[in-house]
Parts: structure tokens; C-alpha cells; sequence
């Protein structure tokens, strides 16, 4: 999976608008992220000029068995770790399996939102 084809499939949600909110920051790494959301919330974000990974909400359960299963997801990248998740492309996790992971990220953050917002956004 490419850059291009990730993006894609993260905007192919209801509701999901993208944006790079960090334009002015110093750190060029930081500089080139580009977050999905939901409303105001994000649901993943990725470097799209180095494609190394995207970090996404998880379930807290379920988040030591994923790095258990395989050694390409790590805690969230600046993010709080009971709840976020950076899984690595082109290590051992299958794109399948990242596609399945960022559509579980989307659903934690649908269900997180009001049902007002809901109706709104979807």
C-alpha cells in the first residue's frame, strides 16, 4: 500500500474530511502529517511524504495483544498511549489487517460523537 492508496481508503469513510494541521510547526516531520477526522476529531494520521506508519485509536484491551501478535505496531506516536496506536507499514502487519485496524479507529471515534453530531456528520 502507497501513500496515495491509504489516503484513499481513509476518505472513502462517511463523514471523513482530511487536513494537515501543522503547517507553521518547526519539526519537518510534524510538518507533513496529515489527519483524518471525523467533525472535529481525528480518527488517524500519517507522514505523507515518509509513509513509515499511521497512528490510530484503539481499544485499550485489545492494544497489548496487537503488539504482542505483531512487532510493527507500537504505543501512539505523541499521542496518549491507553488509546493510540502507531502501526508500520511494510513490517509485519498485513495491509489487511491496517485497513481493518483504521476502520475499527473510525468506529471508536463515530461512537464517541453525540447523536446530534452524528446525524450531522453522517
Amino acid at each position: 500500500m502507497n501513500v496515495e492508496e491509504f489516503r484513499e481508503y481513509c476518505l472513502s469513510f462517511k463523514g471523513v474530511h482530511e487536513k494537515m494541521p501543522f503547517p507553521n510547526v518547526t519539526d519537518p516531520y510534524s510538518r507533513n502529517v496529515l489527519c483524518f477526522y471525523i467533525g472535529d476529531k481525528w480518527f488517524c494520521f500519517v507522514n505523507i511524504e515518509v509513509f513509515d506508519f499511521c497512528c490510530i485509536k484503539c481499544q485499550p484491551d485489545k492494544i497489548g495483544e496487537l503488539q504482542t501478535d505483531y512487532i510493527g505496531i507500537k504505543p501512539g506516536w505523541h499521542m496518549n498511549k491507553k488509546h493510540w496506536i502507531s502501526v508500520y507499514f511494510n513490517q509485519d502487519v498485513p495491509d489487511k489487517k491496517i485497513k481493518e485496524l483504521v476502520e475499527n479507529s473510525y468506529n471508536i471515534v463515530i461512537k464517541s460523537l453525540t447523536q446530534k453530531d452524528r446525524e450531522t456528520l453522517l
